[in-house]
């Protein structure tokens, strides 16, 4: 069986993101005193009394709003109550009960769930203010004191999340997830891909640039493996980031790509490759991560007998740097080719964390330095006695030679299309360690 599922919900600023964190004892989501910050649903794992739960934090819900995002963000709250198992309710002591706080009560009482009422900001130590007693008019039940920010009160809240908990099996084997992080710049369809894949409105889809703001995990299960999506903020030119609660998503998207294993970079077919395009790739190029380049929008671009060849080849051209990517063609929309997208997936994830035998390395050593000799500078010649794979994501090997100034660039590059063209390694980014036999210096 899978985790039970426990939402916290509440209006906007009361708190919500800050006891998430807390919980979950990591900084997952963005936490601000902005009204509105968190948007979509955001996860994380959490445990009480060795019983391992999924939590949830939403949007603040809003329920008169007119406004388009707002509207959006009551969706997503609304989702999460309904796959909920528990809900937390949470209220402000300092500004006391509002006429929001009455109609978010009224929704959770129809939903039929178990909710726990949490009164957050009580920081102050000792008695309970008396200020707690008024929230038993929400008619939710007992008011439990919390203060998120410091953490009091929070083991008894989870005690009586715990009590409404349903009974969990553990999962016999637990089979690998690839973590996947969705990058690019923004309106490129990222979130798009993320609802498509998942089967539900994961993440809030609008033509308004920046609405993504946190990292959103999504687990998919599917005949091809398992699949942890990370939906990532647009990355914009550091000009145009002007909010401070946009430089926190452009980190939360830095984060992203480092804890993915592969990172789909995703281009705007109908607007075509960008200089932001080429930034983003290589965020992911210098984490070392297995990388795909997905064209999507493929759907609405005009297209005649050999459009996606001449595409291909101009984007090969533009990502140069790394022409080891696998580039595919795709419409988060109606869903063209996302089983294709699955396979590369599961293949560049393999090649990433590809081993390859010192043997065979000096193989191939062997005969790339015959076909071809080394550099040579003032009538020395580079000597290379052998190489070795050192690890893996990425695939790094360590070469051993006479003299590490005359390994030129182009002869690692030589190499390492030479070790590319036996073993494959596409998808992947390649390292070269160079050591001068005896000194150990790189």
């Amino acid at each position: 069986m899978s985790k039970p599922i426990v939402a916290i919900v509440g209006r906007p600023n009361v708190g919500k993101s800050t006891l998430f964190n807390k919980i979950c004892g990591k900084r997952l989501s963005i936490v601000d005193d902005t009204p509105g910050v968190t948007r979509d649903r955001i996860y994380g794992n959490a445990e009480w009394n060795n019983t391992p739960f999924l939590l949830i934090d939403t949007g603040g819900i809003e329920p008169d709003s007119d406004d388009i995002i707002l509207h959006k963000m009551r969706e997503q709250a609304e989702l999460a109550i309904e796959t909920a198992a528990v809900i937390i309710f949470v209220v402000d002591l300092k500004t006391g009960i509002t006429a929001t706080d009455y109609e978010v009560a009224a929704m959770l009482q129809k939903s039929g769930k178990p909710v726990v009422l949490c009164v957050n900001k009580c920081d102050s130590v000792g008695k309970m203010p008396l200020e707690v007693y008024e929230f038993y008019n929400l008619g939710i039940g007992d008011p439990i004191p919390v203060s998120s920010v410091h953490g009091h009160g929070t083991g008894d809240l989870l005690d009586a999340v715990f009590e409404h908990l349903p009974n969990v099996e553990p999962e016999d084997e637990e089979k690998s997830v690839i973590e996947v992080a969705v990058i690019g710049k923004p309106n490129a369809g990222k979130s798009s891909l993320i609802n498509k894949i998942s089967g539900e409105e994961r993440s809030i889809v609008s033509d308004i640039a920046g609405t993504t703001r946190d990292a959103i995990d999504t687990l998919v299960e599917n005949k091809y493996g398992r699949f942890n999506f990370i939906d990532t903020a647009g990355l914009r030119r550091k000009s145009r980031v002007d909010e401070k609660i946009e430089k926190y998503s452009v980190l939360r998207a830095q984060m992203a790509i480092e804890r993915a294993q592969v990172c789909v970079i995703m281009i705007d077919g109908a607007e075509g490759f960008t200089e932001q395009d080429s930034k983003v790739a290589g965020l992911a190029l210098e984490q070392g991560k297995a990388c795909i380049i997905a064209v999507n929008k493929w759907d609405i671009v005009e297209k005649n007998g050999n459009t996606m060849d001449k595409y291909r080849k101009k984007l090969m051209n533009d990502f140069s740097f790394m022409s080891f990517a696998p580039i595919i063609f795709i419409s988060a929309k109606t869903g063209q080719r996302l089983d294709r997208l699955f396979e590369l997936i599961g293949y560049v994830n393999a090649q990433n964390s590809m081993r390859i035998s010192t043997g065979m390395l000096n193989d191939v050593l062997a005969e790339a330095t015959a076909r071809t000799q080394p550099p040579t500078d003032k009538g020395k010649r580079l000597k290379i006695y052998y190489i070795t794979q050192a690890s893996t994501r990425p695939p790094t090997f360590v070469c051993f030679c006479n003299r590490a100034e005359l390994f030129h660039f182009s002869y690692q590059r030589y190499l390492e299309n030479q070790i590319r063209s036996t073993f494959g390694l596409e998808g992947t980014p390649v390292r070269f360690v160079i050591r001068e036999r005896g000194d150990g210096k790189a």
